[in-house]
């Protein structure tokens, strides 16, 4: 790892179990890294977006997640944690959902996020991240999970049911993840 991450992510690791909300939207507002500075943990799937671990704390996940035109998460919560997403290169969309008196999940709105800039949820937020740009373009985003987030609960828009599912990083062990 460079001498950068080290160096921005060392004062997380002072936290033990959470990392509190205002300290994650201010850590991804100010993070400095670029797409050069995480190059080495930049790997693609041409079937699925791939979550690469870049470093694990005690309260957290730092994560480059690489999307391929396309591809995109699932709807999905974060299941008791808490997410910071910045935007590395290319430009990604997130569509935010809310849950339906009848139980059905429904889109209530989307925004796109060019190079620079972040977005935060947390716990039962819905959400959606995808890469829809134009000209077979990559996307590459930066994740900070606290507590690290590796099951979450899946939903979609034909079934009231929330299904959930276990997402891996891709590190020494894991060959990649993603759906």
């Amino acid at each position: 790892m460079n001498e950068k991450i080290a160096a921005l992510l060392e004062p997380l690791d002072a936290f033990d179990e959470i990392i509190p909300a205002e300290r994650m939207r201010r850590w991804a507002d100010e993070c400095t890294l670029c797409l050069d500075d995480v190059r080495d943990f930049c790997r693609f799937s041409p079937t699925r977006y791939v979550r690469n671990l870049v470093r694990s704390g005690p309260a957290y996940h730092a994560l480059v997640l690489c999307w391929r035109n396309g591809q995109r998460s699932p709807i999905h919560d974060h299941a008791g944690s808490h997410c910071a997403v910045r935007v590395l290169a290319g430009v990604a969309t997130e569509t935010r959902f809310e849950i339906a008196p009848n139980g059905m999940v429904y889109a209530t709105g989307s925004s796109t996020l060019a190079p620079g800039l972040t977005t935060y949820s947390e716990d039962s937020d819905i959400h959606q991240i995808s890469n829809l740009q134009a000209d077979q373009a990559d996307l590459v985003t930066l994740h900070l999970y606290s507590p690290p987030l590796l099951r979450m609960q899946s939903f979609s828009l034909q079934e009231t049911e929330a299904h959930t599912f276990f997402d891996p990083v891709n590190d020494e062990f894991v060959a990649g993840a993603g759906i």
